[in-house]
């Protein structure tokens, strides 16, 4: 097959370069008829003179500046996700105009995806490009066509509809997980602090300060000091020291990983019979949340331990909240 200079290829579509002029896809399989004929058609307008009006709002623009202004305002492992979506959506429309993104291609998109998480990350990913887009002027207010596109479910519904994990589920890691094991001291650190997986993974020993862990969340950058609990003080106390870090790799030079956590807590939840039915790392910050209501914590006390903002201690705590208020409400049946 003949070459042809100035084509190049993004997937499965040919784009035309001639003369330090961009000039848009070429249609069909590279060599044929309309492939040739659509390239000769633009070589011949710039020979004639014309020049065609180069994009500069483009996706991959776009792209560039989010990856300079936003991305690392957001947390490592976000940025890992989002930049794979980022590398996507660049070779598959970095050349097209901002100002031509639909919410039918954003739905297009998501449908094509064979894994719903990235899928969902997909949704996520251009709704805050589009935002971002919106912020710089390059689309006018309130245009952005990602808002709202609905995100597809995961296959374990359970994991969308955490609850905490039951207590009977908890005697049991604890007795799989003895005290001095990383497994269980994450777990420890999870429901004692209220803290999202991220930020107990972070925890150093020095931040350990006048009988309270500092905080500092990386969600939300607010900062907290958290008393902790006695089983959380037992399980600090019988952990040794082996890095900075409070939960370290094998080699004690950096942080435990989050893959690396997540592995070994599946492989207590498998031996108790907890690695179905959204019994997940997540779900600890259930219990935290619920404990703290059925002993009587306000939701400004709840927040300040967790730093969840009211509607989200609503939320974190509605399934005992349901089930305490029809336990009154039956008492006074009887």
């Amino acid at each position: 097959m003949r070459d042809y200079p100035g084509t190049y290829r993004k997937g499965s579509t040919w784009y035309f370069r001639y003369r330090g002029h961009y000039c848009g896809k070429l249609p069909g399989r590279k060599g044929s008829p309309e492939f040739v004929a659509a390239m000769r058609q633009h070589q011949a307008r710039i020979d004639a003179g014309h020049t065609p009006k180069p994009q500069k709002r483009t996706i991959r623009k776009l792209i560039t500046s989010y990856r300079k202004a936003e991305l690392p305002k957001r947390a490592p492992r976000t940025q890992k996700d989002y930049l794979r979506v980022l590398e996507y959506l660049e070779a598959k429309a970095g050349d097209q105009p901002v100002t031509a993104v639909e919410r039918r291609h954003v739905i297009a998109m998501r449908d094509a995806q064979s894994s719903v998480k990235f899928a969902r990350d997909c949704i996520a990913v251009m709704s805050v490009l589009m935002e971002h887009a919106i912020d710089i002027g390059w689309r006018a207010s309130g245009s952005n066509p990602a808002k709202g596109v609905k995100k597809p479910k995961t296959p374990d519904e359970d994991a969308l509809n955490r609850e905490p994990w039951p207590a009977d589920m908890l005697t049991a890691y604890r007795a799989e997980a003895p005290l001095g094991t990383r497994e269980r001291l994450v777990m420890e650190l999870c429901i004692g602090t209220g803290q999202r997986i991220g930020d107990v993974l972070k925890m150093r020993w020095s931040d350990i300060e006048d009988g309270a862990i500092r905080v500092k969340q990386n969600k939300t950058k607010k900062r907290l000091l958290v008393p902790p609990t006695r089983l959380l003080t037992e399980a600090l106390a019988a952990t040794r020291r082996r890095s900075v870090f409070m939960l370290t790799n094998h080699k004690a030079t950096g942080p435990w990983s989050y893959r690396g956590a997540s592995a070994a807590i599946f492989k207590v939840r498998e031996k108790i019979g907890a690695a179905r039915g959204g019994m997940d790392i997540h779900a600890w910050r259930h219990n935290a949340a619920s404990e703290l209501w059925l002993l009587g914590c306000t939701v400004d006390e709840i927040g300040a331990i967790t730093g969840m903002s009211p509607p989200m201690v609503r939320h974190y705590t509605a399934t005992v909240t349901q089930i305490e208020a029809a336990r009154r409400a039956q008492e006074r049946r009887e």
